[in-house]
């Protein structure tokens, strides 16, 4: 099985080099050029380009990790800034992991020899889309991804109420599809093609989705929330949604492992968080270099009371004046504040998370609370911890595993222990933690939850309207490469023409 899948990955890394977007003339005399490329292989590669958000934008706006000097290029959302260096990272999806999953649905349309695999790819469809909306809010869907097939090069932007609607019903109809007697899909770097996983996968998204509806409207979340489960969701971390790396094929992360790892620093709530729950989670993530410039030759310090985090809202030419700071600031090349552990969760060969069981088990928790499913919503609470805390196990470094008796101790922390009068707070604060490595998600689930209680940035920057940043701008190329969908998608989204609120405006489920 590791040969078939190393066989893949080499295909899929392959694909990726010769799909770049150059010569549109010969890609427009031969726009079906991926025709004959097994669709499952396609699969493969949308799959290694889904991304769990940016490490300079969604993971610095819900306060886990900064870029702290304001030098132009790298000032972004630390600084309120936007910068367009961080809106489009993700935005490539609809001309990228989009187009070749609506290329490879369109290649197999009505093949009843391919229904499992057609139903994976739009459950993985759904979530990257689903990820979009949660980023941007309105952005093209029915028509995206469409350029090549029928000549829309320019998609307009759906509504996204409206396309969460029809994820619902994609999610549903194509778990509902997939069939184990059916046919058997080789080329699934996720799942191997197994089916009980994927509808587990499917019914923990559907979960996902519902919850987003909390503010908005309870009576539709509590509904999604019990179809969800009774449906049945994630049941172990054997379960979890997870892409594995290895030497051969990283993750990307020598981003910011290579490229002036002086940079990049942990923030000051996660750090205190940290220290105020003694959380053993915090050893695999944040350390300390004796040269914050040379982060891959020496192990961090990881003790956790050595750790300091960067405050918000200051940089490499304030921080000397935060509350706290060391003395001196300066260390080496770079600050001596914690940094990214480059041996475990930020190492290149660490896996990535998507949807993961110790999220769904804390989302059951905030449902079962509510009273929208059955279940001890204490139990739920403390198995999404111990799911958290077993992730860490597929981290490299030697850091773990985390034992027994550490998840007791933090389980029973005064500032863990469960309580009902402060539920919501504890389970949403341990969402947050528990998805540092999925930023994306964390900044999703504080938009939706309010928890933890991070206090905004106080930088004015490009965010005058003040309080903190509830969507990621549009990339900029869009007003030059479709420019009146562009337009008309602003308009509807209410973003100013001068762009005074363009990271205050709220995606459809974010209600005030």
């Amino acid at each position: 099985m590791k040969t078939i899948r190393n066989i893949i990955i080499t295909c899929c890394v392959f694909m990726g080099l010769t799909a770049c977007d150059k010569g549109f003339e010969e890609l427009n005399i031969n726009p079906y050029a991926i025709n004959d490329l097994d669709a499952s292989i396609i699969f493969a590669r949308t799959q290694i380009d889904l991304n769990f958000g940016s490490w300079e934008g969604e993971a610095t706006i819900v306060q886990y990790f900064q870029n702290g000097y304001d030098e132009g290029a790298t000032a972004g959302f630390q600084f309120n800034r936007n910068n367009n260096n961080f809106n489009g990272i993700r935005w490539n999806n609809y001309s990228g992991a989009i187009k070749n999953l609506v290329q490879a649905l369109h290649n197999t349309e009505g093949d009843a020899s391919k229904t499992n695999l057609r139903s994976m790819m739009r459950i993985w469809k759904a979530l990257i889309f689903m990820n979009m909306v949660d980023t941007h809010g309105d952005v093209p869907y029915s028509e995206a991804g469409r350029g090549y097939l029928d000549g829309n090069f320019t998609p307009k932007y759906d509504d996204d109420t409206a396309i969460y609607d029809d994820l619902y019903n994609e999610i549903k109809e194509a778990s509902a599809a997939l069939n184990p007697s059916g046919d058997i899909v080789t080329a699934d770097l996720i799942y191997d093609g197994n089916i009980t996983k994927w509808k587990r996968m499917a019914n923990s998204l559907l979960l996902r989705l519902g919850m987003r509806y909390s503010k908005l409207n309870p009576t539709k979340a509590a509904s999604i929330a019990l179809e969800a489960y009774n449906a049945g969701v994630m049941q172990t971390n054997a379960d979890d949604c997870v892409l594995f790396y290895n030497a051969l094929y990283t993750n990307g992360m020598n981003g910011i492992s290579n490229n002036n790892p002086r940079f990049y620093y942990l923030e000051k709530p996660l750090i205190d968080q940290f220290k105020l729950t003694n959380d053993p989670r915090s050893r695999f993530i944040a350390g300390k270099y004796p040269n914050p410039n040379n982060v891959l030759n020496t192990p961090p310090d990881v003790t956790l009371a050595n750790q300091q985090g960067f405050p918000v809202g200051y940089s490499n030419l304030t921080v000397a004046t935060s509350p706290g700071a060391p003395v001196p600031v300066i260390k080496g090349t770079g600050m001596d504040f914690s940094q990214p552990n480059y041996f475990a969760l930020f190492s290149q060969t660490s896996p990535r998370f998507f949807i993961t069981n110790s999220q769904t088990k804390l989302l059951l928790a905030e449902a079962a609370f509510r009273n929208w499913i059955p279940g001890n919503a204490q139990a739920l609470y403390e198995e999404g911890i111990r799911a958290s805390m077993a992730q860490f196990t597929l981290y490299p470094g030697g850091y773990g595993p985390i034992t027994t008796a550490e998840q007791d101790a933090y389980i029973a922390d005064a500032d863990v222990a469960y309580n009902a009068t402060d539920a919501l707070r504890l389970i949403n604060t341990e969402y947050w933690v528990s998805n540092v490595n999925n930023p994306l998600e964390g900044w999703a689930n504080f938009r939706r939850s309010g928890f933890p209680g991070l206090t905004p940035n106080p930088l004015t920057g490009d965010h005058p309207v003040g309080g903190f940043i509830r969507r990621v701008p549009y990339p900029t190329q869009e007003s030059g490469s479709n420019p009146d969908n562009y337009q008309a998608a602003r308009a509807a989204m209410g973003i100013a023409a001068d762009n005074s609120n363009d990271m205050g405006v709220r995606v459809f489920w974010d209600n005030p």
